[in-house]
């Protein structure tokens, strides 16, 4: 009987924490596949790449805890990312500022994803799929197509390592807020709730519909800033950033244990699914895997994700 119970104690401890497990167990393997793995030059860039995927996780993973999904960050990031160089470039404003009108429209932009989902039931799929393609859009007009390069001195201030690589800085802090948010705030608690059984709430009197506008408002502001690391590290903005980061984002969530159909998922086993893509993807750079290849090992990495899911739910429910 002890023994059945110290089993049934393992179990629950693995299914608890597989994400963790992945991703030691995948640290290890890099580490053995390649020596230029463990280094600090290399384990650098990693950090600095996923400054902005992170970001975009976090703000996914709120929408996905509605029960929602949002296809436009992708497109959200490269307006973000042109809108800030353009405002520098064009006219001259100052970093923080551009930076701020640039937040203020993944902010907008996510909000009108946000007001269709509450007030007209429209599927948080089809708003933000629209979305997409407006963003997209307009960052290509606002390029007119060509990517605008800034001099040193202004976007790559966000990367300089004589003031300790910024956007490192900025993205532990928001993985920490949004943690704190998640774990010791009411809205942590309404998001979840709202996802689990959104009726069950509204007829508890509180107003799901600020709660849907804002998960899809951080959404936006977090892909915005998101933008703008990417261009930070190239001093450039164009409006092919971005692409496909909707579906690295989804893949994160999942790998970290969220339900797509909501109420479940947590800051900090995202920001771990969002690392375990990035070491696989910088594993196969290493190895001098070609781009393609590595798009269908993300795809089965996703099949696998949600098989992962479906088996933890299932043993969570005989545990």
């Amino acid at each position: 009987m002890q023994q059945e119970k110290k089993k049934r104690r393992i179990r629950q401890l693995f299914i608890q924490n597989n994400t963790y497990i992945i991703f030691i167990i995948l640290f290890i393997v890099c580490c053995l596949l390649s020596e230029n793995f463990l280094t600090v030059m290399n384990l650098r860039n990693i950090a600095l790449q996923q400054a902005a995927p992170i970001c975009v996780a976090i703000g996914m993973l709120f929408v996905i805890l509605t029960g929602g999904i949002d296809l436009s960050v992708g497109s959200v990031m490269a307006f973000g990312a042109a809108l800030t160089a353009i405002l520098i470039r064009d006219f001259s404003m100052n970093l923080f500022l551009a930076i701020l009108i640039s937040l203020a429209a993944g902010l907008l932009m996510g909000t009108f994803i946000g007001v269709l989902v509450a007030y007209t039931k429209m599927q948080g799929f089809v708003a933000s799929l629209a979305m997409m393609t407006i963003a997209r859009g307009m960052a290509f007009v606002l390029t007119n197509g060509t990517p605008i390069k800034l001099d040193k001195g202004y976007l790559d201030l966000l990367v300089k390592k004589e003031l300790f690589y910024p956007i490192i800085i900025i993205t532990v802090l928001i993985v920490v807020i949004f943690w704190f948010i998640q774990k010791y705030t009411a809205f942590g608690r309404i998001v979840i709730a709202v996802g689990s059984n959104e009726t069950t709430v509204e007829l508890a009197g509180i107003r799901v519909k600020r709660y849907l506008i804002s998960v899809y408002a951080i959404s936006g502001v977090l892909a915005a800033l998101a933008g703008i690391f990417v261009a930070s590290r190239s001093s450039t903005g164009s409006a092919s950033v971005g692409m496909g980061q909707e579906l690295d984002a989804i893949t994160a969530c999942v790998i970290g244990g969220a339900s797509l159909a909501g109420g479940n998922g947590f800051v900090i086993k995202t920001v771990v699914g969002a690392l375990v893509l990035a070491l696989i993807g910088n594993i196969m750079n290493l190895m001098a895997v070609p781009s393609y290849p590595q798009d269908i090992i993300k795809g089965f990495i996703i099949i696998a994700a949600v098989l992962l899911q479906i088996v933890t739910e299932r043993s969570e429910k005989t545990v």
